[in-house]
């Protein structure tokens, strides 16, 4: 018999009317059938209710009020989630092909605490500019964070039992923080050799640059020490700006 657990799929919104249909239609086209599609709205006052209430039929669970920041709204669709695993999806990106999910699942342990792969960037037009600047490594842990957020969030499948809410004391990296504590909980993190989702350029990460490179920073000095942090950073700042110059974008 085929394992198909629950998968929660959650996205978080905000006047999204802009990119919210690309990433249902990604979930829509799904050819696994076992998906639990959750939706949290900062009470947006364009069209991106109406796009919601347009595609009900695969939108199992969504609420449309405010909230303190993305993360305490991703906050609220963990508390709705009640699938095996948990996958954020944000408005705008998407599940990378229609049979991802299964490819991802079936080929997986049945134990495994974390599934991830690869992610591609995408600009509004859906065309891929190419792939993202920091690169998996051959094995994750909560370790292979010292060298960056090695692995997207969007590319990012965690069991929900592992999952604790992001510390909303963080405003622009709380997603670095939550991937590496389920890292650290996790004893079988698997490598599904896919390229999982696409990610739009220009997001929430890329509109905060700054602030969010800093408090990255100081949860890395939490995890790592200040000293290991320091000489982290060097190879880091060296491959960022050397990136940055050669293609144009972080």
């Amino acid at each position: 018999m085929i394992r198909q657990p629950l998968v929660s799929i959650i996205t978080i919104t905000y006047n999204a009317e802009a990119t919210l249909e690309r990433t249902i239609e990604s979930v829509r086209r799904q050819n696994y059938p076992n998906i639990e599609y959750i939706i949290i709205d900062g009470a947006s006052k364009d069209g991106t209710l109406a796009i919601i209430e347009r595609n009900k039929d695969i939108v199992t669970t969504y609420i449309s009020e405010s909230d303190n920041g993305i993360y305490d709204a991703m906050n609220k669709g963990l508390d709705r989630a009640t699938g095996e695993y948990v996958w954020f999806m944000n408005s705008g990106d998407e599940l990378a092909d229609e049979v991802v999910l299964s490819k991802a699942i079936q080929n997986a342990p049945e134990e495994a605490d974390v599934l991830y792969g690869e992610t591609v960037v995408t600009d509004m037009k859906g065309s891929i500019i190419g792939e993202r600047r920091l690169s998996l490594t051959e094995e994750l842990t909560w370790r292979s964070f010292r060298k960056g957020m090695v692995v997207c969030h969007q590319s990012f499948i965690a069991k929900r039992s592992l999952c604790g809410n992001y510390d909303t004391k963080y405003k622009y990296s709380a997603d670095f923080d939550w991937c590496l504590n389920i890292l650290k909980k996790s004893n079988i993190v698997y490598d599904t050799k896919l390229v999982l989702s696409r990610f739009l350029d220009g997001g929430f990460t890329k509109q905060h640059i700054i602030p969010g490179l800093k408090e990255r920073f100081r949860i890395m000095v939490n995890n790592y020490g200040l000293i290991k942090t320091i000489c982290y950073h060097i190879p880091i700042s060296i491959k960022f700006f050397s990136y940055w110059i050669l293609k144009g974008r972080f």
